[in-house]
């Protein structure tokens, strides 16, 4: 199969670094953001995550943060995979990119879990929520990552950096878009000082699953990770139950008792059961994460003119920005928006 990078190149990378071994290379399917590569290198079996092709924002599929954040994370409770190497060097795969180990597992992108029996669905989100919960409980500065991004004001910055990226995007402007953010702009809630590591894409389809039980044994797609603060991530998580199956899978309209799918608050007070006390989740914090997403599909569709969507199904996902939009202005309105008491 022909890649868009040398395997020859690369070849000679991993053989000057590991010592002379046979290479094969398999394309990991799915995913919007950095391209993923399986690489059996003699009996090393690793990952390879690069940035796409072409033009891209600055910024954008940053695999330094995702390496050095996960670098970091060896030997805490987060389930991260071993890391092995960063390369700068362009002239290998075409850009930047890392290796880390393989490891064993399922991955569900199937947010109604079709491919689970039922009795263990609910076990599966529960321990999605737990994992996220560990991740949040690291004290950031306690493993080197104190100054992994700006601390306070999280929130404010966020809104910003993605208003920024949507404005600087040639896609016509979305209304509803326009109305989330002068909405969220205007209804930040105050600072409370909380800060953790924010994975920033926190969701089912970037976990792995151990390969028979209910465990999370490794978190991946760290592109977006920052210093933050919790409630990001865990109103992205919710996305699923705020989203149709035709909205990037998610499960709303769905009959959650038969499937056996948790309702969304139980979702959430497993991770409030887990997690270092912090403050309640509100329709800010929903609206805010539908609104990021939103502006990612922007920047999907964006990619797809320019011809350098590592995804097939690119095309596809670039309308959604309006429809999330939609939803994040339910999300404002307040339906069906959950009680902790």
């Amino acid at each position: 199969m022909t890649y868009e990078f040398s395997e020859e190149r690369l070849k000679t990378y991993l053989d000057d670094r590991f010592g002379q071994a046979s290479l094969s290379i398999e394309r990991v399917g799915g995913g919007q953001s950095n391209p993923t590569f399986f690489v059996k290198h003699g009996a090393e079996r690793m990952v390879l995550r690069k940035q796409p092709a072409g033009d891209i924002l600055p910024g954008a599929h940053a695999v330094d943060r995702e390496y050095r954040v996960m670098s970091a994370l060896q030997g805490s409770a987060v389930p991260v995979p071993r890391t092995i190497v960063f390369c700068e060097d362009k002239s290998i795969v075409g850009t930047p990119f890392y290796l880390m180990e393989r490891v064993e597992g399922r991955v569900f992108h199937d947010a109604s879990l079709a491919e689970v029996t039922p009795e263990h669905r609910e076990k599966v989100y529960y321990a999605v929520a737990e994992a996220m919960a560990k991740l949040h409980a690291v004290d950031p500065t306690s493993i080197g990552l104190g100054d992994f991004g700006k601390q306070g004001n999280y929130f404010e910055r966020q809104i910003a950096r993605w208003s920024r990226q949507y404005a600087e995007s040639p896609s016509e402007r979305i209304p509803s878009l326009d109305r989330v953010i002068d909405w969220l702009r205007q209804n930040q809630p105050r600072d409370d000082g909380r800060v953790a590591i924010a994975h920033g894409d926190f969701r089912l389809g970037n976990m792995l699953f151990h390969p028979t039980h209910n465990e999370v044994v490794a978190i991946l797609d760290w592109e977006l990770s920052t210093l933050g603060h919790p409630l990001a991530d865990l109103a992205f998580c919710c996305m699923p139950w705020r989203t149709s199956p035709d909205e990037y899978g998610g499960i709303l309209g769905k009959d959650l008792k038969t499937l056996k799918l948790p309702e969304e608050i139980d979702f959430i007070r497993v991770y409030y059961r887990s997690a270092i006390p912090t403050a309640k989740l509100t329709p800010f914090h929903l609206a805010f994460a539908l609104f990021r997403f939103a502006v990612i599909f922007v920047g999907i569709a964006d990619r797809v003119r320019l011809g350098n969507a590592f995804d097939d199904d690119a095309a596809a996902l670039g309308p959604l920005a309006s429809r999330f939009a939609a939803r994040a202005e339910e999300a404002i309105a307040g339906s069906k928006f959950p009680s902790l008491e």
